[in-house]
């Protein structure tokens, strides 16, 4: 059997700092003179004690993870910490059941960013501070799981990129731990950064903090029901730069920083990241010029580049309704939101890295059916792909759709409208955030869904985060012999 108390103690020292966290809303709250604050502080309280009994429970000397518990490890974190999350949405506002501040909580540390509360702009200031956190927390909790765990677990074909975390930056990050502390690093000065611009440009201090918060995570939480709708104009030049930058691989950012900018520069997935994002804005500005009643040139290149930034890096902020574009750019929408940005950031979805690997597999396969006797190497950017790197991104292909179409037909098996069930698993699956069709609130929140939608929307949100294998495996009798 598995040795579960080295996971536990872990997922315990998590749980004891996401309970700390907690006093950051809660002072917000009590500056404000809201009496809304006890409830974090009860929260609080409860989480670091709960996290902190586990954490004394389990502590032993050996700190070294095998295969097994790596894989343990990253699907609890997931699993548990939202539940400590959803203690501050049942506790004080908005008095949420446990499925919606589940739900809430899991879209947060997901960075998916879709809401289940229908009125964002009545809530508390602490309570949006917190949401937006949640998106933080997640977002920086996923760039080390990209970088440090999934690769050792040959999830997806990340073993690709074990030479990325550990060798690439050769002598001067030789272990994980340094790797994750420079990551972060790069993080809060990306944060940090953003918020100072938001305000720059005419943003109120605590709208800075939040939107700085979910568009470096790529999370998407606002705290107005019209989403980003309030700051139309440069600052959504200003979001969707950073929220490209969080689309790009930390490792490469923490390379520029330390005086290498050639590996940014040189990156077959960043190159191609950026240039799939210039064809989905480029074609859809131009449809909407030619084909619709477009309004000021430069109004439709803004309006386009922010909504699109959102929905191909899995942001799901948004500034307008996109359904009023028509079928064309909605569907390339929902193209670039299965596609997501690169591996080792914040994003989500697919990742660029693994269709292109899929598109060289696909030409050599071509060019095997013409010369049949001929050798034909699969490489990715000069680096040849081992065959188990192959077959790992064609079998998370397969289970992706696959989960994709059960989960679509799952959700309207609920009684959702087609439209709605094919949006909700695209946003789930995808970590996305954006979802659209007759059963959503005004601010586009999924309140009238039936509870079981919710929970197959919790799944599949839990699921596409973790890159599906890592969670899958859980379930093989095999994996818990020794």
């Amino acid at each position: 059997m598995i040795d579960i108390r080295p996971v536990a103690n872990i997922v315990g020292k998590v749980v004891v700092t996401l309970g700390a966290a907690m006093t950051l809303p809660m002072l917000v709250d009590w500056w404000h003179g809201d009496a809304h604050w006890m409830s974090f502080l009860e929260s609080s309280f409860l989480t670091m004690l709960a996290g902190g009994l586990v954490a004394l429970s389990t502590r032993q000397s050996d700190k070294s993870l095998a295969i097994q518990q790596v894989f343990l490890l990253t699907a609890m974190l997931w699993l548990v910490v939202p539940v400590a999350g959803a203690l501050p949405f049942m506790l004080g506002e908005p008095q949420a059941s446990f499925t919606d501040a589940y739900f809430e909580a899991m879209s947060g540390m997901t960075t998916t960013g879709t809401t289940v509360f229908p009125d964002l702009d009545s809530l508390p200031k602490g309570t949006n501070l917190w949401r937006a956190f949640l998106n933080w927390a997640g977002g920086l909790g996923i760039i080390v799981v990209a970088m440090i765990f999934l690769p050792v677990m040959k999830v997806g074909g990340m073993q690709f990129f074990r030479s990325e975390g550990f060798d690439t930056l050769g002598k001067i990050l030789p272990r994980a731990f340094d790797i994750a502390r420079e990551m972060t690093g790069v993080y809060i000065a990306m944060t940090a950064c953003s918020m100072v611009v938001y305000i720059l440009l005419g943003m109120k201090g605590f709208d800075a903090l939040v939107f700085a918060l979910s568009t470096c995570s790529t999370g998407g939480f606002s705290n107005y029901n019209s989403s980003f709708g309030p700051y139309i104009g440069a600052p959504e030049y200003a979001a969707a730069f950073f929220m490209i930058m969080a689309s790009i691989p930390f490792i490469r950012m923490v390379q520029l920083i330390r005086g290498s900018a050639e590996p940014l520069w040189r990156d077959i997935q960043v190159r191609a990241y950026l240039r799939w994002t210039f064809y989905a804005v480029a074609v859809i500005v131009l449809y909407r010029l030619l084909w619709l009643e477009a309004k000021n040139p430069l109004d439709v290149i803004r309006e386009t580049t922010f909504n699109v930034v959102s929905a191909f890096s899995g942001t799901g902020l948004s500034t307008t309704d996109v359904t009023q574009w028509g079928h064309f750019p909605f569907v390339i929408l929902l193209v670039v939101g299965l596609i997501g940005g690169c591996t080792g950031s914040t994003s989500c979805s697919v990742k660029v890295f693994r269709y292109l690997v899929l598109f060289q597999a696909v030409k050599a396969q071509l060019r095997r059916m013409q010369s049949p006797h001929r050798v034909f190497p699969l490489l990715y950017d000069g680096r040849p792909l081992d065959e188990d790197v192959i077959d790992s991104v064609m079998s998370f292909f397969t289970l992706f759709i696959l989960s994709f179409g059960l989960l679509i037909i799952g959700l309207a098996l609920t009684g959702l409208h087609p439209r709605t069930a094919l949006t909700a698993a695209w946003t789930a699956i995808a970590n996305v955030g954006t979802v659209w069709g007759p059963e959503m609130t005004d601010n586009g929140g999924v309140t009238n869904f039936p509870t079981a939608s919710k929970w197959l929307m919790i799944f599949g949100m839990y699921l596409g985060r973790l890159e599906l294998i890592s969670v899958l495996v859980l379930f093989l009798p095999r994996f818990w012999r020794n």
